[in-house]
């Protein structure tokens, strides 16, 4: 591996982390003019579109031959979690809560992973997977009550609900993921291509069938091409070129602070102390299972 494809890989994994640490703010922004499935919707629509542009470019489309009819169904079962149920429960949450509040709970999702390792892929559960989970729930109670335990409402008790929902569904997503073995593109366009199938029947069965508000398109289509489509390949492309995978996948720990700084200045929330310390505690609950882990407790 050579250091000018380490230093490709580290400008699109930095590339990577500064576009996903925008999006809570862009959700939120679609969120104003859009209901949550109208932004579904034409943020899934905007991702095929941009994924199957990006299969074709990079000529993995040809690899979609290797696919056999149990792959198209597993794709389907797939575009079923994500993006539909995935990102219809997510943009519930942010919906109900502030993006800050909503985008750092959501982080969590890496705490959870071992636990659907453990079933899937027969794993062992360490104790530090344990330890690192309960940290990190201690800072998800000090994000989610703002630091006054007496103040929980119902829509923000209910946002929460959806916050850790998300967490799981994506958890399992991924650990199912690595059992597939075909290519990553065309798999990713066929799970989005089937989701938008499940997206559209909802849309028309059980939403208001309206003239969508234009005002939001600009952001939807944003979440489509920078939280669900170009992003997830620039991250590929930096695993890929990258001999030091573990070093590079660190840097995503720079998006949940950056992205509060994107929500303080695009949105204007205040960002409070309670967020700052949650966030520093769930991160602590990531590094004692990383970290322990590897030292095998």
């Amino acid at each position: 591996m050579t250091n000018n494809n380490q230093k490709k890989s580290l400008i699109y994994a930095l590339m990577s982390v500064l576009l996903w640490s925008t999006v809570a703010s862009a959700f939120k922004l679609a969120l104003e003019k859009l209901t949550v499935i109208e932004l579904l919707l034409i943020a899934n629509t905007t991702s095929v579109v941009v994924l199957f542009f990006i299969a074709v470019v990079s000529r993995s489309f040809i690899h979609l031959r290797d696919f056999s009819k149990i792959d198209f169904l597993y794709s389907a079962f797939f575009g079923l979690l994500n993006p539909f149920l995935y990102y219809l429960i997510l943009f519930s949450a942010y919906d109900l809560l502030p993006a800050q509040q909503a985008q750092t709970i959501n982080y969590t999702w890496g705490i959870v992973l071992p636990l659907f390792a453990v079933p899937i892929l027969k794993q062992k559960l360490y104790r530090s997977d344990v330890l690192g989970l309960i940290v990190a729930y201690v800072g998800v109670v000090i994000i989610s009550s703002g630091g006054d335990f007496s103040g929980f409402s119902q829509s923000s008790s209910q946002g929460v609900i959806y916050a850790l929902l998300s967490t799981f569904i994506w958890a399992l997503y991924w650990v199912l993921n690595t059992k597939r073995t075909k290519d990553q593109i065309c798999s990713l366009l066929l799970n989005f291509s089937f989701g938008l199938v499940f997206i559209a029947v909802y849309y028309f069965l059980f939403a208001e069938v309206k003239t969508i508000n234009s005002e939001g398109y600009l952001s939807a289509i944003y979440v489509g091409v920078f939280e669900m489509s170009l992003t997830f390949y620039l991250w590929l492309k930096a695993l890929r070129l990258s001999n030091r995978t573990a070093k590079i996948s660190t840097l995503i720990f720079l998006s949940p602070f950056l992205s509060l700084v994107f929500i303080y200045f695009i949105l204007g929330e205040p960002i409070k102390l309670s967020t700052i310390a949650g966030l520093f505690i769930i991160i602590s609950g990531l590094f004692i299972q990383q970290k322990f882990r590897i030292e095998g407790s």
